[in-house]
């Protein structure tokens, strides 16, 4: 049910005396105004892993800045879309892959970090290419233990932000266990690998906390003044005992209902595409897409080559590929250096004049200079993430106009954010730069509960809610 009970313009904090900010976002809010939605439906649990939690098959990869399969479902039922080719340029665990394709929808994904492709591809072996035998072989690994017997140990890849994270105990079993699993056939071996990767959280010192890995006080590393109590840490067994008996649960429900992921419809195909979007989408064709759903990177400062460490390192990811591929993501940290976007793409003039020419983010960007001379920021790199994120989006937006069809639907989930108090309305921005691309903006919904600023944030220039949005936007 929409309600479009009137929203008070999302304007930066008082305190920051920044007038013209403050004009300049009330206007871009007029300008908006008839397009604003509270969507009652919508929750901080639907637009995010939470409702995947106890949900089968997504449940098994806590991918927590996922948005739940419910939310596609809904999206897609809403704008009664059945059929057709769907794209998520930043796929990630695969959300909108699998719940698209589910109804009937061919659907594409782009993801550029390893642990995103192997959520995706295990879960298509899966589907479509494991064998009666496969499921008894891995029965008996979860009943039978056979890496506790193994006499082969294959050394896991650390990389700086790894070493040590696991008890020594449960690193001598995760090496048995890789060696172990060595020796069977590739969809086997597909299906362990996952579910290993699906515990190291678990059983390891960290917990993945946005921005970086948290390490427990066990550990050989300090953090900060107060140790941090992660609570249980799993014994290897117990957790990928666990981990493997869910999978095997809901593999055996589906088969018992008929076929392995159950559907009412002939599911859609899926096709993964490995690397950046802004590599990948210039070579997709023009009109293609009748829908695109996807949730971009925030412009939050979360650095997934960071939280997702323990992943990459036991995919085999080095040191130095880390840090390129960190340079090759979405500029959403301030690690991140410009790019040079027109020699990825000529194309992309025009999105980058729509991005110099929208006001509101250029005050924002020079304000934020101008702090940074100040020295008000509590990191530098602020200024340049915050410029890179939205010249970036500006030709992502570009490259999805370009692949729809006429009459297509954008979806984007995404947040606003606040820097030096001042309030970013990225929903706003983007819809802005969308509609000078050529999108027509049809709806932003938004979620009844808005979020906080940071608690750092909080701190020195107090409480400021914050909008979550899904934009809908339509090729006109």
């Amino acid at each position: 049910m929409l309600d479009f009970q009137q929203l008070e313009p999302q304007t930066p904090n008082h305190q920051t005396q920044n007038i013209e900010i403050e004009d300049l976002n009330t206007q871009l809010y007029q300008h908006f105004a008839n397009k604003f939605c509270i969507e009652d439906v919508l929750n901080r649990k639907i637009v995010s892993f939470q409702a995947n939690k106890l949900k089968p098959i997504y449940r098994w990869y806590k991918y927590k800045e996922a948005f739940s399969a419910s939310l596609v479902k809904y999206l897609l039922d809403k704008y009664i879309i059945e059929s057709g080719e769907i794209l998520d340029p930043f796929a990630g665990s695969g959300t909108t892959l699998f719940a698209a394709s589910n109804i009937g929808l061919n659907a594409d994904g782009i993801e550029l970090l390893s642990i995103g492709k192997e959520i995706i591809n295990t879960r298509l072996i899966l589907e479509q290419e494991f064998t009666a035998d496969d499921f008894t072989k891995i029965l008996y690994w979860s009943k039978n233990f056979p890496w506790e017997k193994s006499k082969t140990q294959q050394t896991i890849q650390e990389i700086k932000i790894t070493t040590g994270a696991y008890p020594q105990e449960t690193l001598n079993e995760i090496q048995k266990y890789i060696g172990a699993y060595q020796d069977e056939n590739c969809r086997i071996k597909q299906v362990l690998q996952f579910a290993l990767l699906c515990v190291l959280e678990a059983i390891s010192y960290t917990r993945k906390d946005g921005q970086y890995l948290r390490w427990d006080y066990r550990s050989s590393r300090q953090q900060g003044n107060i140790p941090f109590n992660k609570g249980e840490i799993l014994s290897f067994k117990q957790a990928i005992s666990f981990k493997i008996t869910e999978i095997l649960a809901d593999i055996q429900t589906g088969s018992q209902q008929g076929e392995l992921f159950p559907s009412n419809t002939k599911q859609g195909g899926i096709r993964l595409f490995t690397g950046s979007s802004l590599d990948i989408m210039p070579q997709l064709p023009n009109s293609y897409y009748d829908v695109i759903l996807t949730s971009p990177p925030y412009c939050n400062r979360y650095d997934y080559t960071r939280t997702y460490a323990l992943e990459l390192a036991l995919l085999g990811v080095g040191q130095e590929e880390i840090v390129n591929l960190r340079q090759q993501m979405l500029s959403c940290t301030v690690e991140n250096r410009p790019k040079d976007l027109l020699a990825i793409n000529s194309q992309w003039l025009n999105a980058i004049l729509a991005t110099d020419q929208q006001k509101l983010l250029q005050a924002i960007l020079q304000y934020l200079e101008e702090q940074k001379l100040q020295k008000q920021l509590n990191n530098n790199g602020i200024p340049r993430m915050v410029k890179g994120y939205f010249y970036e989006m500006a030709c992502i937006i570009y490259e999805c106009y370009r692949v729809m069809k006429p009459q297509g639907l954008m979806f984007m989930i995404n947040d606003n954010v606040r820097y030096a108090g001042v309030s970013i309305s990225v929903d706003m921005i983007l819809s802005n730069i969308a509609e000078y691309l050529g999108f027509k903006v049809e709806n932003i919904l938004v979620l009844p509960n808005t979020k906080g600023n940071s608690s750092q944030q909080m701190g020195i220039h107090g409480r400021d809610a914050l909008r979550k949005c899904v934009y809908v936007w339509r090729k006109v």
